[in-house]
């Protein structure tokens, strides 16, 4: 596939690689956590801000190298 990020080139891979592995842990984080359920704990809302922050940086990456 062309298109892929890890062939986009090395550096867009590992971004998408982080960004894929910061919304795992966002998504998955509540089902291990006690202290989640009905309101998100300061650890699931650092894993969203880190989630967000690698998103952004992913989709400035995309949009600059077009």
């Amino acid at each position: 596939m062309p298109d892929t990020p890890a062939r986009r080139g090395a550096a867009g891979g590992d971004l998408y690689q982080r960004y894929m592995a910061a919304y795992d842990a966002h998504r998955d984080h509540p089902r291990t956590c006690p202290n989640c359920p009905g309101r998100p704990c300061a650890a699931a809302d650092r894993l969203l801000e880190s989630f967000e922050r690698l998103q952004e940086a992913y989709l400035t990456w995309q949009r600059d190298r077009r």
